[in-house]
């Protein structure tokens, strides 16, 4: 997921104290846990490498990061590249569950004062799924399956939105070849990136393949994204090439426990959250967002919640409910599942 620059969440939401990491069992089943896999994949009692898991968890720590994006090979006609960006952040992530085929991690934004600490994006790592969320037009994500060939001995990672909203999925295995882990994604649809949400305005999709690789000091996030133009039909055009590259660095210099404080606060609200999109998703065997390409009002709304759970109060599943009801609705499957298929 791309980076939130902290003056631009940081405005809408949470001035908060912060916390410590917790481990919270799962209140229901994500939407993208299949379950058991198929008889076309390994054994369901086949447990993942431990050097795979071992890698996953590498990925949770403190860390100083830096974003970078290059707009590199131009395919439209009269495209001009896009200015470079640089931005950076203080970082941390945390184990929020920890299962043997299943791993989630969140992350949290925290200003260089500790003053202020924003929920950013979430990453939940699969071990073999049947079934993973696409992206398949604006604002929809159908639950699809994953061809067993793909995710045999495969980890599906889910990307999620600060709000828990859906961004992406893709599936590929780890390589530990000459000591290093190297986790490399097939290509998979994504919506317009947060950085580029107020600047841009030609193009509505990226096709991406993602790499994660942990390195001496920390991990790596290597994007290879074409920036296209998606029509209601499902045809396409790429205007132009970017490379990502997501640079964390562990860090000791920095005192996180205002962010794990505010996790310990509000952990519990956010899992309610996570199981609240997950039903609405199983239910309708996807999701639309009901609101502009940025999410604000679903955004504004769980931060709002989750401030009054920090600051003490109770939320409980009937409110979030109503937010989800608010501002999402089952997708036009069939309508979806076809420019799925056509845009690919």
């Amino acid at each position: 997921m791309p980076p939130i620059r902290p003056s631009l969440i940081l405005s809408v939401l949470l001035p908060a104290c912060a916390a410590n990491g917790v481990r919270t069992p799962s209140s229901a089943t994500d939407a993208t846990t299949a379950g058991v896999p198929a008889s076309a994949v390994p054994a369901a009692d086949q447990a993942p490498p431990a050097a795979d898991r071992a890698a996953i968890l590498a990925m949770a720590g403190d860390f100083r990061v830096r974003f970078h994006f290059d707009e590199t090979v131009v395919i439209a006609p009269g495209y001009a590249r896009a200015e470079p960006k640089r931005s950076g952040a203080l970082e941390t992530v945390l184990v929020v569950e920890d299962e043997p085929g299943r791993i989630v991690l969140q992350h949290l934004l925290m200003s260089p004062d500790g003053n202020h600490v924003t929920k950013h994006w979430r990453q939940d790592w699969h071990w073999q799924a049947r079934e993973r969320l696409e992206f398949s037009a604006d604002q929809t994500w159908l639950l699809r399956p994953i061809d067993p060939a793909l995710t045999r001995g495969a980890w599906t990672q889910c990307v999620y939105e600060v709000s828990d909203a859906p961004r992406y999925c893709g599936t590929g295995r780890w390589n530990h070849r000459y000591g290093v882990a190297t986790w490399t994604s097939d290509r998979t649809w994504r919506p317009l990136p947060r950085r580029e949400y107020t600047t841009r305005e030609d193009y509505n999709a990226l096709n991406v393949e993602n790499r994660h690789t942990i390195v001496p000091g920390g991990w790596s996030h290597e994007q290879d994204n074409s920036k296209v133009v998606r029509g209601a039909d499902g045809a396409s055009g790429t205007l132009v090439r970017e490379w990502g590259f997501n640079d964390y660095q562990r860090v000791d210099d920095v005192d996180f426990e205002a962010a794990r404080r505010w996790w310990r606060q509000t952990a519990g609200y956010w899992g309610l959250v996570r199981a609240a999109w997950a039903n609405r998703i199983r239910a309708h065997g996807g999701i639309r967002l009901d609101t502009a390409v940025d999410g604000m009002p679903v955004i504004e709304a769980t931060f709002a919640q989750a401030r009054r759970v920090a600051e003490g109060g109770q939320v409980g599943p009937d409110e979030i409910a109503q937010v989800l009801e608010r501002w999402t609705s089952a997708p036009d499957a069939a309508a979806s599942a076809a420019k799925a298929v056509a845009g690919r």
